[in-house]
């Protein structure tokens, strides 16, 4: 092949991509995310995650359609030890509450798988990808895959043995749909700035901005072992836990990475201090953001901190309400994909 044959190749396949058109399709799938993420959170809060006991991706699909159906799923729940042990006496009707939490999340994560892979597979048909996101695009659908097993991973953990399911393979999930959500805003991003500028090249993530991913991944682990621990009911008062700063009832007899991993008292109040420091980090991207001329991302940055921090203690105060609880959960889903937004700002590069 010539070399202006070769350059005409180039040219074409540079014509047909289309960055624009899938920014606005990433965009749409961190939305659905973020109400995946919601959706889990009243999961969470309703212990409804282990009415259903098997994995079954694909006949699991359809819920339960007579009477018969649901009395055998029912009679499956009552084999594990939740049922044994916090909910004996359930009516089905009961269990029918709570098993349309599970199923309506495990559902949503079908659907983000699906509008993931099937757009892409349209997508590289029409050789619409810009040459070197074909690999991002699929590590994100894998990803997908990824979080449906850790699901179920997750859930398995409380089958057996507890009455709950591991706080450790919660966050395990939780903190991947983060991940995928802070991947999709990342690439939209790209994507949008190629879309405006053909010779642009993908941000980078800087050393700084490393450090702020730091300090938020800790308040976000934090976050998810509260709700996996159920430490949020620990304590409803603020800012002194039980009339004190530092909250009795710390168990210190398995020695410190016991209790800083698994006590409910010390992880709630590790959860509360630490997202000042969180919010201390973002706040200062904020000031940089705005000093570079990013306005809206720094505004943006802002106005979800304030909130955050002010639904995190509203959700103390509550009593761990339930509907307070799940907004103080999408609002750090939303955290997460704004704070992507901005350090991709940050880390943009000339062309």
């Amino acid at each position: 092949m010539t070399e202006v044959s070769l350059n005409s190749a180039v040219d074409r396949v540079a014509s047909e991509a289309r960055p624009a058109a899938l920014a606005r399709w990433l965009w749409a799938v961190a939305l659905l995310v973020i109400v995946v993420v919601g959706v889990g959170g009243i999961t969470r809060l309703t212990e409804s995650g282990l009415s259903i006991t098997e994995w079954r991706p694909v006949s699991g699909v359809i819920p339960p359609l007579t009477e018969a159906g649901w009395i055998a799923e029912f009679e499956k729940y009552k084999k594990i030890p939740e049922y044994r042990e916090i909910n004996l006496g359930m009516t089905l009707a009961g269990f029918k509450a709570i098993f349309f939490w599970e199923w309506l999340h495990r559902i949503l994560g079908r659907l983000v798988g699906m509008a993931l892979i099937l757009p892409l597979i349209w997508y590289a048909w029409r050789r619409a990808i810009p040459a070197g996101y074909a690999w991002r695009l699929l590590a994100l659908a894998a990803l997908v895959g990824l979080q449906g097993a850790i699901g179920w991973w997750m859930v398995a953990s409380g089958l057996e043995y507890r009455i709950d399911v591991s706080h450790f393979r919660l966050a395990t999930h939780l903190l991947t749909a983060l991940f995928l959500l802070a991947g999709l805003v990342w690439t939209a991003r790209d994507l949008g700035a190629l879309a405006r500028d053909p010779s642009a090249r993908p941000a980078r993530l800087t050393g700084p901005a490393m450090g702020i991913v730091a300090i938020l991944f800790v308040q976000l682990l934090l976050g998810a072992w509260v709700a996996g621990l159920n430490a949020g009911y620990v304590a409803n008062s603020w800012p002194l836990m039980n009339d004190n700063f530092v909250p009795e009832g710390i168990d210190w007899s398995g020695g410190a990475w016991l209790a800083l991993t698994n006590d409910p008292f010390l992880i709630h109040f590790l959860h509360r201090w630490w997202s000042w420091i969180a919010a201390a980090v973002l706040l200062l991207l904020a000031r940089i953001l705005s000093r570079r001329g990013a306005r809206v991302e720094a505004r943006l940055l802002v106005a979800v901190v304030a909130a955050q921090m002010i639904l995190g203690i509203w959700t103390v105060i509550s009593g761990v309400s339930m509907w307070i609880a799940v907004l103080h959960q999408v609002t750090g889903a939303i955290l997460v994909a704004i704070a992507a937004a901005s350090l991709h700002r940050l880390g943009g590069r000339a062309p």
